[in-house]
């Protein structure tokens, strides 16, 4: 039940938005976006708008093992501790290997009613495996190269293997966290991401720092490039701190920016966070979710947006799987890190500090609530 203020005061029940509906729909219904539950509105006909959303959803071996999505052996139920890779990608040109713009990792423990969702800096120094799919012998760079490297077809230079550079890329994160395995992962495509803000009439954001655009001008259109290259010139547009109501276009660009910000890509992160709170918090506001045509316009972009792989399971087994999680009991981690440089002091990457390690052994342990109660600085806000 939800509570509304009657004249006089008085404070009076109502039924709750979500009145009628599973959990395990509401899951559902955000799934796609972030694979994480928020509360949203009533849903009239949800069935099947969940199951028009599942048919958008693109599937992918995402893995190597042949688990496509609904076509592959379904295991009985869903268990924890899991381990759930988000990939953000934007794919301006298919004719090049894709770089993985931003790589987040949401760890659920055993109990399946609490998450910590974390980020692993785009630049980060890793050693890449050898992947003999891609006839890449392995390499010391950065990691968000290795879905590029990944990507490569031998024969076909011009049709990169998403897919395969996912493969790659979670087989990188696995040798670096130590996380033995991934039991579901999506690409996401950021670029779609403004579809799904332009279909909920845009979204509210809060600019927590002075962000200026690299690549846009105030009206939306791209900057010049230099002559001779290095950078782009002309006016920039302008994200002001404060309350701003945004559309696909600028939400995109806002969460792209990391050159100017205080704390660079680590900034980029926590905005790109923010964006996805924001998001899920437009996506299943009483406006959209009251609004069928408009609810249906919001998933059916999520769903163009994705591809899923649940390792045999679908996002409505891990929706109902995880029915009992809520969004104020997801948290935010901040792994601390800095630049690395070489002898002549030319930037070569990023490296996390020594307790990103300790977070990863916990993570591995089953011990990570303990762990963030003796660091609570690395504790962001709640999702």
């Amino acid at each position: 039940m939800e509570l509304t203020v009657a004249e006089g005061g008085k404070r009076t029940a109502r039924p709750s938005r979500w009145a009628g509906v599973p959990r395990w729909a509401r899951v559902c219904t955000y799934l796609g976006v972030v694979l994480m539950v928020l509360s949203g509105g009533a849903l009239i006909g949800y069935r099947a708008l969940l199951a028009r959303y599942e048919g958008a959803v693109g599937k992918g071996d995402l893995f190597g093992d042949g688990a496509a999505g609904a076509s592959a052996p379904r295991r009985s139920d869903i268990k924890g501790p899991l381990n759930i890779l988000l990939v953000g990608i934007d794919p301006r040109n298919p004719t090049t290997p894709p770089l993985a713009d931003s790589i987040m990792i949401m760890h659920i423990p055993a109990g399946l009613d609490r998450g910590y969702l974390f980020s692993i800096p785009r630049d980060t120094l890793v050693d890449v495996p050898a992947f003999a799919k891609a006839d890449y012998s392995g390499g010391r760079t950065k990691i968000n190269s290795a879905m590029a490297r990944g990507s490569h077809v031998p024969g076909q230079p011009n049709k990169p293997n998403v897919a395969q550079g996912f493969e790659l890329l979670s087989k990188t994160l696995t040798a670096y966290t130590g996380i033995e395995r991934f039991d579901a992962g999506a690409i996401i495509n950021f670029t779609g991401f403004k579809k799904i803000v332009d279909a909920m009439g845009g979204v509210d954001l809060y600019v927590d720092e002075r962000t200026k655009s690299e690549h846009l001008q105030p009206d939306g259109t791209p900057r010049r490039l230099k002559p001779g290259g290095g950078g782009y010139t002309g006016p920039q547009k302008v994200y002001e701190v404060g309350q701003h109501h945004l559309a696909g276009w600028e939400a995109l660009d806002f969460v792209r920016q990391r050159y100017g910000l205080k704390d660079g890509d680590y900034a980029r992160q926590r905005h790109q966070q923010q964006f996805l709170k924001a998001m899920a918090d437009q996506a299943l506001s009483r406006d959209v979710v009251t609004n069928p045509a408009k609810l249906d316009s919001v998933l059916r972009a999520a769903g163009q947006s994705l591809v899923f792989n649940g390792r045999g399971n679908s996002i409505a087994d891990y929706g109902f799987a995880l029915r009992n999680l809520r969004s104020d009991s997801i948290s935010m981690i901040k792994l601390p890190g800095g630049g690395v440089t070489s002898a002549s002091g030319k930037y070569q990457g990023e490296a996390l500090q020594p307790v990103a390690e300790e977070f990863f052994a916990a993570l591995r342990d089953g011990t990570v609530e303990a762990f963030l109660a003796a660091h609570p600085e690395l504790l962001g806000k709640k999702l």
